[in-house]
């Protein structure tokens, strides 16, 4: 759901470009708490994974397709702050070389794709783990929930902002109707994808899922007098934390990962419009949209401008792009990491302490 220019007017747009950039600010000091030596090589793999995925339109009505949103994912694996640095980095790279979404559309782009999927997603997840039985299976199927969720929220913001910026004349509860019901379907498919990457990451790694950090393992039980009670604390000096995993093999496996799907599958996605270049068509929003200010880019619409085959062009646009989103988004989160570790918010070694 890329918004290209010329669907929202100056003004909204400047004020959703505030608004996002307000967004990115807190983010970057909200993720400080977040990231560690571990998760801030991960959080750029999460960004270059969501823009491998949404390469993969899949088909969702007739003449119709959807495409990963990638915010229910991210808050899931990495937390809300750095989800929405994460988004952010994916749209901003696709609006300047890919030529998807506009670049005056920045602003709204992040607000609806990244903000509100955020914020939506965790808030349901949390809602839902904090009320079902503290399993994996249940983890997994709050992350479908919260993904299904998420993606007619968008779609409801979007509506909000064209209802207040919309540069053509359309009955707003045609557009509504017609945003909300195409993107609950492609809510479905994010769902899917969602729960199966989350679902995956848990079998493996449930070390690695920021949202379930401390919520799987729940209190031992005793029953006394037919009644179960939580066990009392242990008396005896706990034994020694065990040694951190490396995340090597997870970061080289998610990354090939990533080139497959964006250098290979991407060629089988569908190629029918999306839901909101869909909607927009039928129902006349489109009139007034502008030429993407990057239509020159070599890269623009996800191809390598001077190589002739179609696939090969695709594909080497999409390792291309992979490539710039894992490099410019790992660079992102080192810094703020190193941020963290200069101002002293870092905790800690207490075994350090202790000698």
């Amino acid at each position: 759901m890329h918004v290209p220019d010329g669907f929202i007017d100056a003004p909204v747009s400047v004020a959703a470009g505030v608004f996002a950039a307000g967004a990115v600010a807190v983010s970057l000091r909200g993720a400080r708490r977040e990231l560690d030596e571990r998760t801030a090589p991960l959080a750029g793999l999460v960004a270059a994974f969501i823009f491998a995925v949404q390469m993969l339109n899949f088909p969702v009505a007739a003449g119709t397709s959807g495409h990963l949103m990638g915010g229910a994912l991210a808050a899931i694996l990495v937390g809300p702050y750095t989800a929405v640095l994460c988004l952010s980095v994916v749209l901003l790279l696709q609006g300047i070389f890919f030529a998807d979404g506009g670049l005056t559309a920045l602003g709204v782009n992040i607000t609806v794709m990244g903000v509100v999927t955020v914020v939506v997603a965790y808030a349901v997840f949390r809602l839902l783990t904090g009320l079902l039985p503290r399993t994996r299976r249940s983890a997994t199927a709050s992350a479908f929930v919260a993904a299904l969720v998420s993606v007619p929220a968008s779609a409801a913001a979007f509506t909000l902002l064209y209802w207040i910026g919309g540069t053509t004349d359309i009955p707003i509860g045609k557009v509504f109707t017609a945003m909300v019901g195409v993107h609950v379907l492609i809510g479905i498919g994010e769902a899917v994808i969602t729960a199966l990457t989350v679902g995956a990451v848990l079998a493996v790694r449930p070390d690695l899922v920021h949202g379930v950090q401390g919520s799987l393992a729940a209190p031992l039980k005793l029953r006394i007098d037919g009644e179960l009670v939580d066990a009392p604390a242990a008396t005896r000096d706990p034994e020694p934390a065990p040694a951190r995993r490396s995340t090597r093999g997870f970061w080289i496996t998610g990354l090939v990962s990533a080139f497959l799907l964006a250098g290979f599958v991407s060629f089988y996605a569908s190629a029918n419009p999306d839901g909101l270049e869909r909607v927009a068509a039928d129902q006349g929003i489109d009139e007034k949209v502008e030429e993407h200010g990057a239509a020159d880019s070599p890269l623009a619409d996800y191809g390598v401008g001077d190589i002739a085959n179609a696939r090969l062009s695709g594909g080497l646009a999409g390792v291309i792009g992979v490539s710039a989103t894992v490099v410019v988004g790992t660079g992102v989160f080192w810094v703020i990491r190193r941020r963290k570790e200069e101002s002293g918010d870092a905790p800690r070694d207490r075994d350090h302490e202790n000698a």
